[in-house]
């Protein structure tokens, strides 16, 4: 008996002396504009990991500290990659979430759990191209289990649509682009998927978690939605996707005009260098949709934690996998996001 209560007064004495994790506010939006619980408005300057099944080895707890302590990031985004679609350009990767479910949320929450143990937000992106609805619906469904009332967690239900033609393989891929009709009937196909997603999650999650969704043609149709929302839910933000190099004012403009119609917007990935990831880096054309975004009180989180040979990739090969990481093997991207994230 005298071991036992000796056991348990280690346990209780060790619980005590752990710190509890930082808290955050919840989020809301109000209007157009997202702010805490206490209406305080809110804009964020973050990161987001590069594709959990190609880059899994910066998806883990000592990352999250070097950047939040070490660069100042304090809301990350991981992105959960829904397919094998990666595996095109990276046969050896992992396969995604469809695939390999397990090591998909196990990379998720290695992050998620870092953040909220670092007092920072994080947007768990289902970062798909086409549409699985029941797959992202056990996704979410795991997730929002695991951390239902978590105000750190923020949902992306979808990463970059594109178009019909995309998503059925057509032989001209990017036909429905240029196809008015085309592009409204696939958006109110985004729109049911988005509003079964959000009735699968706050079933679970009552809390009225954050939840962002993404636009046609790669997060740039932004005025599809502004033109017709998704109804029943209020704690809704719509994404806009931009690199520098490729989309000029006219993304801007279009964004601007959004708002104006009514519908708040979060920008959850971009970058300074062209929209295939590589290129040459626009430093002026970034800083002008940043004083933009600032101006407006967007808020953006830039791509990528990662290690490819390619302009948008922060890092290294060279780099550990969880840092601090010396400026040798931090790219000139990273070295810009670095100071961007904590500049006045």
């Amino acid at each position: 008996m005298k071991k036992a209560l000796l056991a348990l007064c280690a346990i209780i004495l060790a619980a005590c002396s752990t710190p509890p994790a930082p808290t955050v506010k919840a989020l809301r939006v109000e209007g157009t504009s997202l702010v805490d619980e206490d209406g305080t408005p809110v804009v964020f300057r973050g990161i987001s990991f590069g594709w959990h099944n190609i880059w899994p080895r910066f998806y883990n707890a000592d990352a999250v500290k070097t950047l939040s302590d070490g660069w100042g990031c304090k809301i990350f985004r991981v992105a959960i990659g829904a397919d094998d679609i990666a595996k095109a350009d990276n046969p050896d990767c992992h396969g995604g979430y469809m695939g390999e479910p397990e090591f998909a949320l196990r990379c998720a929450y290695d992050v998620i759990d870092a953040a909220i143990a670092n007092g920072c937000y994080v947007i768990v992106d289902w970062h798909s191209h086409v549409i699985h609805t029941e797959e992202a619906k056990a996704f979410f469904s795991a997730v929002a289990t695991k951390y239902k009332g978590v105000p750190n967690v923020i949902y992306e239900l979808f990463n970059e649509p594109v178009c019909f033609s995309f998503e059925n393989g057509s032989e001209d891929r990017y036909a429905d682009l240029g196809n008015p009709e085309a592009m409204a009937a696939y958006w109110k196909a985004l729109k049911a998927y988005a509003q079964e997603l959000i009735a699968t999650i706050t079933a679970i999650d009552d809390s009225e978690p954050l939840i962002l969704m993404g636009c046609p043609a790669w997060d740039q149709r932004i005025d599809l939605p502004a033109a017709d929302p998704v109804e029943g839910y209020a704690n809704l933000m719509y994404t806009m996707h931009f690199y520098a190099a490729t989309h000029g004012a006219w993304l801007r403009d279009a964004t601007d005009a959004a708002i104006a119609a009514g519908i708040p917007v979060f920008i959850s990935e971009c970058a300074g260098c062209e929209a295939s990831g590589d290129g040459y880096l626009d430093l002026e054309a970034w800083k002008a949709y940043s004083d933009w975004a600032t101006e407006k009180g967007i808020s953006m989180l830039t791509w990528s934690v990662s290690d490819k040979q390619e302009t948008c990739s922060m890092l290294t090969p060279a780099a550990s996998s969880g840092g601090p990481w010396a400026e040798d093997v931090i790219k000139d991207w990273g070295k810009v996001v670095k100071a961007w994230l904590t500049e006045k």
